[in-house]
């Protein structure tokens, strides 16, 4: 992973190495990006003076990903795109930076890997003649 650049504003971005989905899709650091911000919750004065909080914004309209993906990942987390069509995640369950960062990206790739996957098509079947007889006999 690449070093951050600290600064000393609350948040800052960082910019990410590729991502690698599957073994034939990899996400260009380009269409990712970091931004750490304090988290909240308990944690005493640690929470109150690091930047764990990680959140990760992956410009889903600039990707390689199949248009027929990309429509089913927007159907399966509407709630997670942005207005400009950026996939939002944060991640704040861990106390270390870097676990946050590595927790975000494996949550992306499992989003992605979802939605990669074609759903089978539903075939209409019709009840064979055993059930039938079964169902008046009883």
């Amino acid at each position: 992973m690449r070093r951050f650049l600290l600064s000393t504003s609350p948040s800052y971005t960082a910019a990410m190495e590729d991502l690698r989905v599957t073994s034939r899709l990899t996400i260009p650091g380009a269409l990712l990006s970091l931004e750490m911000s304090r988290a909240g919750g308990p944690g005493g004065q640690h929470v109150n003076k690091t930047e764990t909080r990680v959140r990760l914004r992956f410009d889903l309209e600039r990707s390689e990903i199949h248009p027929a993906a990309k429509a089913r990942l927007r159907r399966a987390h509407p709630g997670k795109l942005t207005e400009s069509g950026e996939l939002l995640l944060v991640c704040a369950s861990h106390r270390s930076r870097q676990r946050n960062i590595v927790e975000v990206r494996e949550r992306l790739c499992e989003i992605i890997r979802h939605a990669l996957i074609v759903p089978k098509s539903r075939r209409a079947t019709k009840p064979t003649k055993g059930s039938k007889e079964r169902r008046l006999q009883s």
